[in-house]
């Protein structure tokens, strides 16, 4: 894989992503493990299947409401770098710098190690592993995607599309079996029990609040390959709104499934309800199939991730605040190599050092609220501004209420959060503020760099 250039004309990304493949970036960004790691907790969070549902139903509006925000960003600013154009052009580059450095060190690379060790996890259903042989497997999952994405887009969308129709398609089957066999068995939804929780009534809402909204994390990062479309101003609110509606009415009917099937009492005592519920209306060759759905959903979520996240260190390396090295096209490839090496190469360290998906999840996903309130203070500004009206296609409805109110149920989660786990938070946020050092530093070399020229 050499980076030596193989001639001398300027190297644009290639704008190749239809509405299609857009969406089924979106999707299989999407559902990843979320949807099927999650469940545990929540039950134990609540006391009935009614709660559980309009807890669903809460969240997917309120994620509506994100995605609405998200698709007229994408249309004011359509190129490449996502929230880090729309915050950089609203506060400036220390924010977009910022943002960036989170990125990097918490919220993007993250999900890599995560979902690779979830990937392991589910490959254990066929071959038992020695803890030294999972961090192997699960590092190697890690080095693949990065050499797919890096020798092109083109291959690495195959495989989001490949692994998007399989995941959506298998749940999907997954469901209407269930949903027919409903009627024929005891239904399970009415089973009640009290909370476990040890959070108190709002603790629980909150902390049930975040898990949803961990498995509906996937639209902020449409934009990041937005100079990759083929024409963004019309394939990425379309984009938003199908894979929005395809995620949001199939994550309801899974919930639906579970607990009609296997029930609140028997969730709470599961981290694998999926492979469960596959085993109860299959067999054991339900659940092997099971298990190869979701390690197809991962990876598919990784890949995704890996075609979007490089997308932002690119267009802030073009901007002249962070490595220069990292504003490079690859003569042949036409990716952003250097970035996609940057990024596989720091969540093979999260893995190593983080080590469990819990450890590493619960990291990013209160980081990620704070940027989601920053980009929606970024919509008023640039409204404000009128930045981009020239091109926008897409202005969403209700404003400027609905974003408001979003904005302050956003800043009310990350306020409970850090109040309930204030140590953890103070970590996650160390994360972020480390960032301030290398941004002096970067903002002094180009202020030298000015006065030198």
């Amino acid at each position: 894989m050499t980076d030596e250039p193989l001639d001398s004309k300027p190297r644009t990304l290639r704008r190749v992503l239809t509405t299609v493949d857009t969406s089924a970036v979106l999707i299989g960004i999407t559902i990843g493990a979320g949807i099927f790691a999650v469940p545990q907790q929540i039950a134990l969070n609540m006391s009935s299947f009614s709660q559980i549902i309009w807890l669903w139903v809460g969240c997917g509006a309120l994620a509506f409401v994100g995605y609405l925000i998200y698709a007229e960003l994408g249309t004011r600013l359509p190129v490449t770098g996502g929230e880090y154009v729309y915050i950089r052009r609203a506060f400036g580059p220390l924010a977009g710098f910022i943002f960036g450095w989170a990125q990097i060190f918490i919220i993007r690379s993250s999900p890599l190690a995560g979902l690779s060790l979830v990937t392991v996890a589910y490959f254990e259903f066929f071959v038992d592993l020695l803890p030294w042989q999972e961090t192997v497997m699960a590092l190697s999952i890690i080095a693949a995607l990065c050499y797919l994405n890096y020798t092109g887009i083109q291959r690495a969308k195959i495989y989001q599309n490949f692994s998007t129709v399989v995941k959506t398609g298998g749940l999907l089957l997954l469901v209407i079996i269930a949903l027919v066999a409903l009627p024929g068995s005891e239904n399970k939804l009415g089973e009640t029990a009290a909370s476990q929780s040890r959070l108190g009534f709002t603790g629980s809402i909150a902390d049930s609040l975040l898990l949803v909204l961990f498995t509906l994390i996937g639209w902020e990062r449409l934009g990041y390959a937005a100079g990759e479309m083929k024409n963004p101003n019309r394939s990425l609110p379309r984009a938003l709104l199908i894979g929005f509606l395809i995620v949001f009415v199939l994550y309801l009917a899974v919930n639906i499934a579970y607990h009609g099937i296997v029930g609140l009492e028997a969730i709470r005592e599961t981290n694998r309800v999926g492979a469960d519920m596959a085993t109860l209306l299959l067999g054991p060759v339900g659940a092997g199939a099971f298990a190869i759905l979701v390690m197809i959903s991962a990876t598919g979520s990784v890949n995704g991730t890996i075609i979007a996240a490089p997308r932002v260190y690119y267009a802030m390396a073009k901007d002249g605040i962070f490595f220069k090295w990292l504003d490079y096209i690859h003569p042949k490839y036409r990716t952003p190599s250097r970035a996609i090496l940057l990024q596989c190469s720091w969540g093979a360290v999260i893995l190593l050092v983080r080590g469990s998906f819990e450890t590493i999840v619960t990291g990013m996903v209160f980081v990620i609220l704070i940027f989601y309130a920053v980009t929606t203070m970024a919509l008023f500004v640039l409204r404000h501004q009128n930045v981009g009206v020239e091109h926008t296609i897409f202005k969403m409805p209700g404003y400027p209420l609905l974003p408001a109110l979003y904005l302050l149920l956003l800043v009310a989660l990350i306020l409970v959060r850090g109040t309930l786990d204030w140590q953890q938070s103070l970590i996650d946020l160390s994360f972020v503020l480390s960032g301030l050092p290398a941004a002096a530093y970067f903002f002094w070399r180009r202020r030298a760099d000015a006065a030198r020229a």
